[in-house]
């Protein structure tokens, strides 16, 4: 009898080392059509803010997701709606989020505009006292509103240099832009050179700039290829400022025919204190031909001794559950 006992303990033991050991998020890692994923850490929180993936009309809100352990989520509905930023009207895209003198700033694309001499929209700011919102319209009206040096401004990315200064990198239609933002985020400081909307377009650029530094280099990564198409990718460059100049390396996330299509528009979350790093983005489900059915999902990202990134292996299981201390 002692034996059995013993035999019991000792298999339930070891099915829930099995079960934790075994605990991943899945993908994708949360339900539901979501893309262009801008992946953020407050505290010991993970949030994920993507853009509602439907027809251009119907995109005028956006959801938030939380978890402290990357295999857990949970809904924020609406951070971000139509009725808080009264000038948009529809295509509201690609959150890029951050946090400065205890305020949450979420940057984003709206309209969809093509003609800035005839059509309201660009890039719009909403800001909140907490990071699942409500986020109210800052300046009520775009940050950006204009076209310049060919960029469509949407596909915003705001990106903290070690210094204190704040960059937003920018653009579709194949051009990148980079501007300083003041400290306030109302507007923009001119680089020494005098300009203040420097393009920084690397070879194949198409859309979704990401920006981040690791040990002294910058690192600037983008999306080619269309959005709606199987061959959407992301590619990168590293540099020695946040303006380059950015030689294309190389692609670093694809399409896996046995996994999924479409793999692009990212973000990366980097650990406190570690160098391990995650790649958020989206996919389109093996089958799935409408352009709008993609999901967000996580994978890890790793690096060559010589600073390189290694191609990510796009997967379905997702990655293991992960606390921040």
């Amino acid at each position: 009898m002692l034996k059995r006992i013993l035999i019991l303990l000792l298999l339930a033991h070891c099915g829930v080392a099995f079960a934790q050991e075994k605990e991943k998020s899945g993908n994708p890692i949360f339900p539901g059509w979501y893309a262009d994923p801008e992946a953020k850490i407050f505290g010991n929180t993970y949030w994920v803010y993507p853009t509602y993936s439907a027809k251009y009309n119907e995109q005028v809100f956006m959801d938030a997701f939380s978890s402290t352990d990357l295999v857990h989520w949970t809904k924020h509905p609406h951070v971000i709606d139509s009725s808080m930023v009264k000038w948009v009207k529809r295509a509201m895209w690609a959150p890029a989020v951050t946090k400065k003198d205890g305020k949450y700033y979420l940057f984003f694309g709206a309209n969809d505009i093509h003609d800035d001499q005839k059509e309201i929209g660009g890039i719009g700011v909403g800001v909140s006292d907490n990071p699942a919102g409500p986020f109210k319209d800052y300046l009520g009206k775009p940050l950006v509103g204009k076209i310049y040096n060919k960029a469509q401004p949407i596909d915003q990315f705001v990106f903290k240099d070690d210094d204190g200064k704040y960059y937003m990198i920018y653009g579709g239609w194949g051009e990148c832009n980079i501007v300083q933002l003041n400290n306030d985020f109302t507007g923009f400081v001119p680089f020494k050179d005098g300009e203040t909307f420097k393009k920084i377009t690397p070879k194949d650029y198409v859309e979704g700039p990401v920006m981040f530094k690791r040990k002294g280099k910058y690192y600037l990564m983008w999306s080619e290829g269309g959005w709606t198409g199987p061959d959407y990718r992301v590619a990168y460059a590293i540099g020695d400022s946040p303006i380059g100049p950015f030689k294309r390396i190389a692609t670093i996330l694809k399409q896996d025919m046995a996994v999924a299509t479409g793999a692009g528009h990212h973000s990366v979350i980097n650990i406190p204190h570690t160098d391990e790093w995650y790649i958020v983005y989206h996919r389109r489900p093996l089958g799935e031909t409408d352009g709008n059915h993609r999901v967000t999902c996580i994978d890890k990202m790793y690096f060559d001794a010589d600073g390189t990134i290694k191609p990510v292996k796009i997967t379905v299981e997702g990655v293991s559950a992960r606390t921040i201390k």
